[in-house]
């Protein structure tokens, strides 16, 4: 098996552990299977680096010198808001002869500025999907993903999801079995697909001001299987259907229905993970009343079937 060289671009204010995830992860895929990886970093002119942490990390080379990489990995952080000029013109000339092009957190704003991400899907950190949409319009952001891969080109949200993408890689290249002793070596799970969300349904909306509609949050998180139609919700709060969806979605920033149906695809899914179970059970306990209306929301929302979600990221017993 040929050698497959990592390139980690680095610059002042990236944020430390863009770099040191991935690194980490196809280091310990080196180390697993020697000859595999060989990582190496590098700045526009091969000078230290400050990291948005106050870490001091110094490159093996400059940019200038480095032969092609086989994966470019470019991390985020505060150093990408006003980047080196020199730094996307070096992007643009040379992300589209590597075989594969990876961002992590707000590095895919770098791969924008370069014009890599020109009608390809990508993510970014939530809190920068907004600003990537607006600056780059040619880009199609979606925000809920922790991974997205288009092509050659591979995107990644929040810091520790370029964990999660560079072990989807080394899966890819050297099987699950190497990756999934990597995840263990680290400590992290590898059950986390590209398409599971950011973080969790309560994460994902706000909380709401009001004690009754913060209660209310609570009370559907613990009783998914429950009628929890807007009029049953609303009879709960207090209010007329009307006025409790206005204002539910006035203080968490998503709908009465659309919020139900996170909290209940979030305890099926941790249901087929932890427990044994039963796809029919799971569907009544989750709120779906039947394991077709759970197959059609896991194929909405996950490109995949209970059954299957189920059979890759359940963990497998212990010996």
């Amino acid at each position: 098996m040929a050698q497959r060289t990592v390139l980690v671009v680095l610059f002042d204010q990236v944020q430390s552990l863009d770099v040191t995830g991935p690194v980490e992860v196809f280091a310990g895929a080196e180390r697993h299977t020697p000859g595999t990886y060989r990582i190496s970093t590098a700045s526009l002119d091969g000078a230290p680096v400050r990291t948005s942490s106050g870490l001091t990390v110094v490159p093996d080379r400059s940019l200038a010198d480095v032969p092609r990489p086989d994966t470019l990995v470019v991390p985020g952080g505060q150093g990408t808001r006003s980047p080196d000029p020199r730094l996307t013109d070096w992007l643009r000339v040379h992300g589209p002869h590597v075989r594969r092009l990876v961002s992590v957190c707000t590095g895919a704003a770098l791969l924008a500025g370069a014009g890599l991400l020109d009608g390809r899907r990508a993510t970014t950190h939530w809190a920068y999907c907004d600003r990537l949409a607006r600056e780059h319009p040619a880009v199609q952001v979606d925000p809920d993903p922790i991974y997205v891969r288009d092509g050659h080109v591979a995107t990644s949200a929040g810091v520790t999801s370029g964990i999660d993408l560079a072990l989807a890689l080394v899966e890819e290249d050297l099987g699950r079995d190497t990756a999934l002793t990597i995840a263990r070596h680290l400590v992290v799970f590898l059950r986390r697909p590209g398409n599971q969300a950011q973080f969790s349904a309560q994460l994902a909306a706000q909380t709401a001001r009001r004690e009754p509609l913060r209660e209310l949050q609570q009370w559907i998180t613990e009783h998914p299987g429950a009628d929890l139609g807007v009029e049953t919700l609303a009879a709960r709060a207090g209010l007329s259907p009307r006025h409790f969806a206005r204002a539910f979605r006035a203080e968490t920033g998503t709908t009465p229905g659309r919020y139900v149906d996170r909290i209940r695809l979030e305890h099926a899914r941790r249901l087929l993970e932890d427990t044994g179970d039963g796809v029919e059970q799971v569907s009544r306990a989750s709120g779906y009343g039947t394991p077709e209306a759970m197959r059609r929301a896991f194929a909405k929302a996950l490109g995949t079937s209970p059954a299957e979600y189920r059979r890759r990221f359940r963990p497998a017993p212990a010996h």
